[in-house]
């Protein structure tokens, strides 16, 4: 059998093979981020489907905060008992789940106006264009203490473990960038200031969690722009984080929708690949730590998944679309079942009502009126 599918651990969890469904926000939760029975059933599809770790949608950490509607909440103590049943119904199916926290920020168009938004500094996002409030030190705090409590409830609610969201221009990944953090004190200037935040997060959570429980970190490669966060520097901040007692690492990037055109490109000394947007960024990586590398980003090919296993040294692949389309992707895989997958990477499941398959969703209807 594929190496893929065999027993692995990251930290004191066992995973049954090395496929992970990455964080996928779906838009299904109620207003204010409580779980709800379409939820429910897309996880335990996920979970039956044989993906080893679900990684869940973001959920926001204070209450005034979220980037996106209908995406999931933790809040407050008021989430615990309908995330244990979550995790009781994917437990059940051997799949082990995390909780993604995250604090967006000004990656967001959602409700603009009508809340504050924090921000390293007064700079806008590239994309969205949105502008935040830099923030006082008292105002960071509030923000780690906010990251560890919800670690702690998601600890409580039987998940496996967390994964901190500092990619994708987020907030913490906006403390991590020179561009968007012109910061003059402790947590800017430097990359050891820039990374300030994160570390301060970390360890916040780390005394309410304990040694033992899982704690994932997601960055971006590179920011892929000029005067952006450089590969080199998030090297720099995967060694930090593995010397401290981060579990695992996500090499993500933040160019959705983009991937497919900036294929063969060529950025900080490494090449965007058409299997595996960011594979030889997280097997540089890799070579620099010993906890380890999860890839994300552009899986399609379980040939090409098997190929990047057996010549690099990252341990885990990480999916969203092929699994918006076939949520049993994985375990036709298993089964010997290689024919090519349905997802047509047309990133049309990007859309406001969620991520979900426009395309398979419009066969199916085709199919059913015949």
């Amino acid at each position: 059998m594929s190496t893929l599918f065999t027993e692995t651990r990251i930290g004191n969890m066992a995973l049954k093979n090395r496929f992970v469904r990455s964080a996928t926000w779906e838009n299904m939760a109620t207003e204010d981020g409580h779980m709800t029975e379409k939820l429910y059933g897309i996880y335990e599809e996920l979970a039956k489907g044989e993906v080893g770790l679900i990684v869940t949608g973001y959920a926001n950490i204070v209450e005034e905060e979220k980037p996106n509607a209908g995406m999931m909440g933790m809040y407050n103590d008021s989430f615990v008992d309908e995330y244990q049943k979550l995790t009781d119904l994917v437990h059940v199916y051997d799949a082990k789940i995390i909780m993604q926290l995250a604090y967006g920020g000004t990656k967001t168009t959602h409700n603009i106006g009508e809340r504050v938004i924090y921000a390293p500094s007064e700079v806008c996002e590239r994309g969205t264009k949105t502008l935040g409030k830099a923030m006082t030190k008292a105002e960071i705090d509030y923000i780690v203490q906010a990251f560890a409590q919800a670690s702690r409830r998601a600890q409580k609610s039987g998940f496996d473990g967390v994964e901190i969201h500092a990619a994708h221009t987020y907030l913490i990944n906006q403390f991590l960038s020179p561009y968007y953090n012109r910061r003059e004190d402790e947590y800017g200037g430097s990359l050891d200031n820039r990374m300030r935040f994160l570390l301060d997060i970390y360890a916040e959570t780390r005394k309410l969690v304990g040694d033992d429980y899982p704690i994932l970190v997601k960055l971006t490669a590179s920011e892929f722009f000029e005067g952006g966060l450089t590969f080199d520097e998030t090297r720099t901040v995967c060694q930090k984080l593995a010397a401290i007692g981060v579990d695992a690492i996500i090499i993500s990037g933040n160019i959705h929708g983009k991937a497919n055109t900036m294929v063969g490109e060529f950025f900080d000394g490494y090449t965007i690949q058409e299997e595996g947007y960011f594979h030889e960024y997280g097997h540089a990586i890799s070579q620099d730590v010993n906890v380890p590398i999860i890839t994300v980003g552009g899986l399609t090919d379980i040939d090409a998944i098997e190929e990047i296993a057996n010549t690099t040294d990252i341990q885990f692949f990480a999916l969203s679309r092929p699994l918006l389309s076939e949520p049993h992707l994985i375990k036709r895989w298993k089964e010997g079942d290689r024919a090519p997958v349905e997802c047509e990477r047309c990133s049309k499941c990007r859309t406001k009502r969620g991520n979900f398959c426009v395309v398979n969703k419009d066969r199916k209807l085709q199919l059913a009126s015949l």
